[in-house]
C-alpha cells in the first residue's frame, strides 16, 4: 500500500523518504453507493490504545497523520454511524493508504 491512490491526497511537498504516512478517506456505505464524509474525527491510537492524535476529514472525506514507525489503530467517530477501528502499520518511506466505511 505504497503512494497516493488516484484522486487521494497530494504528496507535493512530503518528503515520504523520510516520513511514515498514514492517509485515506471516510466513506459512508460501500461499492458505487460510497459517499464521502466530510466532519467525521479519526482519531489515532498508538499499540496499547492511547490517544495521540486526531483530526476532522476533509470535504472529500480525507485524513492524513505522520506518525512513527509501526502498528496503529484508527477510530473513526462519525455521527449517525458506529465507531469504526481499524489497525495499521506506518513505516518510514511509505504511504499506508486506508479506505474506511462507516
Amino acid at each position: 500500500m505504497c503512494g497516493a491512490k488516484v484522486g487521494g491526497l497530494s504528496l507535493d511537498g512530503v518528503n515520504v523518504a523520510k516520513e511514515a504516512v498514514i492517509q485515506g478517506q471516510v466513506l459512508r456505505g460501500a461499492g458505487d453507493e460510497a459517499t464521502p464524509v466530510s466532519g467525521a474525527y479519526v482519531r489515532l491510537l498508538d499499540k496499547s490504545g492511547e490517544f495521540t492524535a486526531e483530526v476532522p476529514t476533509s470535504a472529500t472525506g480525507h485524513f492524513r497523520f505522520f506518525a512513527g514507525d509501526g502498528e496503529w489503530t484508527l477510530r473513526t467517530l462519525a455521527p449517525k454511524a458506529d465507531p469504526v477501528d481499524r489497525v495499521v502499520r506506518a513505516a518510514t518511506g511509505s504511504v499506508a493508504e486506508v479506505q474506511i466505511n462507516i
